[in-house]
């Protein structure tokens, strides 16, 4: 059994997590700004599908990637030096959301609903929730959003419509969290396509134990560095107005 929140209820410590599911903790509460802030500090996410109660997780063990130890294939690498994409930071944040919450395959539903939705939104114009464009002819071929707290980049989803692009993006975020000095970004679960990139597991008592720290050091401002942000020639018309 999981404990059922209410609306000012503290979430149960991480180690009550359930094995099967990997990671449920409890149900219930809200998507309020500072319950999530409260959740990822912890290391804990919200994930539920529509029409079901709020899910909050805590797998173990927990997917990450650093930054500084990005695996960048061959030929992705030769997509990288042609530039012919733009990078932007908040740009889009709400059309990245859409992009990652359509339905993929023959999968009609999604678990990023409305309420979800909401709530990153609120995030973001608290300015703790960020996405990242990836822009090719000038349209937008994928995106990246997620939540930062200090020194933590906490992936929630991503979604590309041309080849490579999210994997474009991904390699040139974590670029700019390296020279942030961000140790980890957190990918949740693990993925074929994570995995590619070089992520890794490990423990969730290591993870809570970093991000208890990262988590309340100094965040940077999020611009993206130039030498990082590939072609402006590939910018839709009139980005600033996005």
């Amino acid at each position: 059994m999981i404990p059922f929140l209410g609306p000012s209820d503290p979430f149960p410590p991480v180690e009550q997590a359930l094995d099967n599911p990997d990671g449920l903790l409890a149900a219930g509460g809200s998507l309020s700004t500072w319950r999530l802030v409260d959740a990822y500090q912890r290391g804990i996410f919200p994930w539920f599908n529509e029409g079901d109660p709020i899910l909050w997780w805590s797998p173990d063990p927990r997917t990450v990637l650093r930054p500084e130890a990005i695996h960048v294939s061959r030929s992705l690498r030769k997509t990288l030096k042609k530039r012919a994409f733009l990078i932007t930071i908040d740009r889009a944040f709400g059309r990245v959301v859409d992009g990652c919450a359509a339905p993929r395959g023959g999968d009609q539903g999604t678990w990023l609903n409305v309420p979800m939705r909401r709530a990153y939104a609120a995030l973001h114009a608290a300015g703790l929730a960020h996405s990242i464009e990836i822009w090719m002819d000038g349209k937008l071929a994928g995106g990246i959003y997620g939540v930062a707290l200090g020194r933590v980049f906490f992936g929630e989803s991503m979604f590309t419509r041309r080849t490579d692009a999210s994997k474009i993006g991904m390699v040139r975020l974590a670029a700019q969290l390296d020279r942030w000095q961000f140790p980890l970004i957190d990918c949740q679960l693990e993925t074929d396509h994570l995995m590619s990139l070089g992520a890794e597991q490990v423990s969730r008592r290591q993870f809570v134990a970093a991000i208890e720290r990262l988590t309340r050091e100094p965040a940077p401002e999020w611009v993206m560095d130039e030498d990082l942000a590939g072609n402006p020639a590939h910018a839709p018309r009139a980005l600033k107005q996005i």
